[in-house]
């Protein structure tokens, strides 16, 4: 069997995910000279690798070598079809994004109470007064108590944030085409926090079909004096024998929901990063996708799920099902090994057998080792 010679260039696979990047999401299916022009670079981009690579091809036997130019026509066949794919997959989803839109605004109307629904409880049953019920407008702390329930974002709100993100009246997500990405747009209502009316949080993609973050940009929040939750005051006493007998005020950064809007910025030079800062910048970035994601993908779509807290629960059923799933792989590991230690120990007292076994020594047998799966959190 031939090998490719170590000075050959070892060239990256290409990707259709790099075809897919470059259509465009959210908007009409491509026309026919588009999508001509996108499988003619294609195609292109095919015949290029095949020119690099055809050293190694020049060395295969003249039979398989005419095999792997089939493969070559199937495989630009199965490209042609995923570029398709790519460009109904982007219509698709642009047109259920549409559907979506008077179900949100309906959802927005009767959380802000703009709009109210027949009450279905029966006659006698409903105590309130039509005072308290002008009080209960709408469905108060909605936004707030769904992103609450949510494990990824409970994490990040702390009690000062509440009085802030009460007033919180919508949030709706949308793609962006120059550059990819996409943006969550936060609708606020006139508050004693800030002036804004809408923070925005948007992240730009190397490519939209792989979460490949090049990065985030957020709202420069407009607070009013003494009200940035990012910040608090520290006071500190002065030093015995001091001659300035006040205390001394500071202002540092403090844990907030509202520093989502003022994400981690990678230098314009990586080379002034060393490996460390590298690296906890990438987490740093990781995590600020993870909350965007989980706004977009959970949050909005289900957001009247997270506030009854159901989506909490099928959430939780999922980890477990996938706990299970690991547990159940690890027990096969374990009982291969088990089963291996047997064999090697029957092999040993075969061997002692024949052989005398010395005084004092004693063959053990390991039984399986049975791990108790994680607990299930309960929020």
């Amino acid at each position: 069997m031939s090998k490719q010679g170590g000075s050959e260039e070892q060239l990256a696979p290409y990707s259709m995910a790099d075809l897919g990047s470059a259509l465009p999401t959210g908007s009409a299916a491509l026309s026919a000279e588009d999508r001509a022009g996108l499988v003619n670079a294609l195609k292109d981009k095919l015949q290029h690798l095949a020119g690099q690579q055809s050293g190694f091809l020049d060395s295969l036997s003249p039979a398989v070598k005419n095999r792997v130019s089939a493969l070559q026509e199937f495989q630009s066949k199965h490209d042609e079809l995923e570029a398709k794919f790519f460009e109904e997959r982007a219509a698709l989803e642009a047109k259920y994004q549409k559907l979506y839109e008077p179900l949100y605004t309906k959802r927005f109307e009767i959380v802000n109470g703009i709009t109210d629904v027949e009450s279905k409880d029966e006659p006698g049953n409903n105590t309130s007064t039509d005072e308290n019920r002008e009080e209960e407008k709408g469905v108060p702390e909605f936004w707030l108590t769904a992103m609450k329930t949510n494990e990824v974002l409970s994490v990040q709100i702390t009690d000062r944030d509440e009085g802030a993100l009460k007033y919180l009246k919508d949030i709706k997500w949308c793609r962006i085409d120059n550059p990819k990405g996409f943006k969550i747009d936060f609708y606020f209502d006139t508050n004693p926090f800030f002036k804004n009316s809408v923070l925005t949080k948007t992240y730009h993609m190397i490519d939209d079909n792989e979460p490949i973050l090049e990065r985030a940009i957020g709202t420069e929040i407009d607070w009013y004096p003494g009200k940035n939750l990012t910040q608090k005051l520290m006071k500190k006493k002065p030093k015995k024998g001091a001659k300035n007998a006040k205390p001394v005020t500071k202002t540092e950064q403090c844990e907030s929901f509202f520093n989502f809007f003022s994400p981690p910025q990678v230098p314009d030079d990586d080379e002034e990063l060393d490996e460390e800062t590298a690296e906890n910048l990438q987490d740093l970035m990781e995590q600020d996708y993870d909350i965007g994601s989980t706004i977009r993908d959970k949050i909005i779509p289900h957001a009247v799920s997270w506030f009854t807290g159901e989506a909490c629960q099928l959430d939780e059923l999922e980890d477990v099902d996938e706990e299970d799933d690991e547990d159940e792989e690890d027990g096969d590991e374990d009982e291969d090994e088990d089963e291996e230690d047997e064999d090697d120990e029957d092999e040993e007292e075969e061997e002692e057998d024949v052989k005398p076994r010395k005084k004092g020594s004693i063959v053990q047998r390991s039984g399986p080792a049975g791990e108790q799966p994680p607990e299930c959190k309960q929020q």
